[in-house]
């Protein structure tokens, strides 16, 4: 008799187990929505699939009749430029420090107590002051997204680097490397492919972070849709914005995840 714990699905049955929440999420979902407008027909909080298919239809095909732009198409470019220049920024900030405090014990004294400060900060706390010294254009908003993600990044870069074993350093030594060529040749293609991974964990707070910038100080963007829409209870633009900008994150996540095995197919075959 196998126990449970030894039972590994098939690639098929994988797959229907991974839908079946997602299924089951949406008929609960027109289930309380046909008993909402049963009783009240204008009720706004479960709106019918076909009206938030309407409200996409007019957002993202028909131009915007003040600005003449589409908004969907408009809202969605500028978070994606929010969120990757943030991201990028936070992931060069993070290796940058993670690889020096993870392989410099003297950079980790002077450093290390700081990323750890840093890190406790809630990032929110800081908007105000962003939008002060900043503004409120792109700058502020991006600063935040760097902000909250970039200690997390620079702190898990500099445990993986502390985990390469010593005996590659040393050898690295006897073969007559100095620090920076084994900081280059050793260290950084092995903290690579864990940059990613960490970017790909880090990804969640940074649309939290981008989304809460947007709704208080924008002017298009996903966030900012969604804020300003509430006043008007449009429960038929608000779900499908959220269930994009979650669509959004999974297709950048496995892009991410995509690249790692493109790049570093090492990596990934040792994760298995």
């Amino acid at each position: 008799m196998k126990r449970l714990i030894n039972l590994k699905p098939s690639k098929p049955l994988a797959f229907a187990l991974g839908i079946l929440p997602f299924f089951l999420i949406a008929v609960l979902y027109v289930i309380n929505s046909n008993a909402r407008l049963a009783e009240n027909a204008d009720d706004k909080l479960l709106p019918p699939v076909s009206k938030m298919a309407d409200a996409i239809e007019r957002l993202a095909l028909e131009p915007s009749k003040r600005s003449g732009e589409y908004t969907f198409w408009i809202d969605t470019a500028s978070s994606l430029k929010r969120l990757g220049l943030g991201v990028l920024c936070a992931a060069a900030l993070g290796l940058l420090f993670g690889i020096f405090t993870g392989a410099i014990p003297l950079v980790k004294s002077g450093l290390s107590p700081f990323l750890t400060v840093i890190s406790l900060i809630p990032p929110l706390a800081l908007l105000p002051i962003l939008f002060i010294v900043f503004g409120l254009g792109e700058l502020s908003k991006v600063v935040l997204i760097v902000i909250g993600i970039f200690p997390f990044i620079a702190r898990d870069i500099q445990r993986r680097a502390e985990e390469i074993p010593n005996e590659q350093l040393v050898k690295a030594q006897t073969l007559g490397a100095n620090t920076s060529q084994i900081i280059v040749r050793v260290l950084l293609p092995q903290l690579m492919p864990k940059l990613i991974d960490s970017v790909r964990l880090s990804l969640g707070a940074g649309w939290l972070f981008l989304i809460a910038a947007e709704a208080i100080a924008a002017t298009d963007g996903l966030g900012y849709r969604i804020f300003l829409v509430r006043r008007y209870l449009s429960m038929d633009v608000i779900l499908p914005y959220v269930a994009w900008i979650t669509l959004l994150a999974f297709i950048v996540d496995q892009l991410l995840a995509l690249l790692n095995r493109k790049l570093y197919p090492w990596h990934s075959q040792g994760n298995r």
